[in-house]
């Protein structure tokens, strides 16, 4: 349950799950659900899924787990993108959750450091960034203190800008040329800007800013870049927990699992429209350069 199943990250559900032997409409029956960029519909949603007493329950993000933990204490969740599990009162720690929440964490708090380094070696000048956020959104102080850290260590001056819903966006793109920011780092919440991500990507080459992106999705749909974890990966491995809960284990006893794979993408053709040259060795690290 999240916003609309987003094509590639539930076929890569799907994908685990037929690769743990299920066949979907026979031994596993998928229900989806989606708020569809609508976070007010959340919590009816999640009442539906534990109205049809669904055995399991896989949520994609900090809001949706949040509406689901307070739908239901006895259906198991797997919560995936969630980067602050234990700081979101979800689970008592990674490694004994304790209650009906285990799953995948984002949480890898040296990524803002690396997305800075690799800001800063394109844009050499850099010493100013705007970071885009959403404070309402769980776990956004959190990501906020990381990329505090990062910006302090590489000198870099922040200016912090709240983007609460789609309306946001376009004043934040202002916000930032105005304050003369060399460069943006996007952590806003994947449910506040549900499908506007075209929108984001066009502001920004209008405001010709260079824009780190939480997402490779932004990336695909036209943005500079983004460095973080190969959600892929993780919506597979999504799947073995589904497999376990499904055959007994609880999920108090299963580990909340951590990242183990990272991507570097870039946009060859969104860096010429706003004037930007990528340095060999930089191009030489991403895991896919799109042209």
């Amino acid at each position: 349950m999240g916003r609309s199943p987003d094509p590639v990250r539930s076929e890569a559900l799907r994908q685990g799950l037929r690769e743990l032997g299920y066949v979907e409409g026979k031994t596993i029956v998928i229900e989806w659900r989606s708020a569809e960029g609508k976070p007010d519909r959340l919590p009816a949603l999640a009442a539906e899924l534990v109205g049809l007493k669904v055995d399991v329950i896989v949520t994609a993000g900090p809001l949706p787990t949040r509406v689901t933990k307070d739908a239901t204490s006895t259906i198991p969740i797997v919560m995936t993108q969630v980067n602050d599990p234990v700081g979101n009162g979800f689970v008592a720690s990674l490694a004994r959750p304790g209650g009906n929440i285990t799953g995948f964490s984002t949480l890898a708090p040296e990524i803002s450091g690396k997305q800075f380094e690799l800001l800063k070696e394109i844009i050499p000048k850099l010493s100013r960034a705007a970071v885009f956020g959403t404070s309402t959104q769980p776990g956004n102080s959190q990501a906020l203190k990381e990329v505090e850290l990062a910006a302090t260590a590489l000198a870099v001056k922040l200016q912090y800008v709240d983007v609460l819903s789609p309306e946001d966006i376009e004043s934040a793109f202002r916000a930032a040329v105005k304050e003369r920011a060399h460069a943006v780092l996007m952590i806003v919440a994947s449910s506040v800007v549900g499908d506007h991500r075209q929108k984001i990507v066009d502001l920004a080459v209008k405001s010709r800013l260079p824009v780190m992106y939480p997402f490779s999705s932004y990336v695909e749909a036209g943005g500079l870049m983004f460095y973080g974890v190969n959600l892929t990966d993780l919506d597979r491995r999504t799947a073995t927990y589904v497999d376990k809960i499904l055959k007994g284990v609880k999920p108090a006893d299963l580990p909340v699992e951590q990242p183990k794979k990272f991507e570097f993408i870039i946009n060859l053709k969104a860096a010429k429209q706003i004037g930007l040259t990528i340095p060999p060795n930089v191009l030489a690290r991403a895991d896919t350069v799109m042209k």
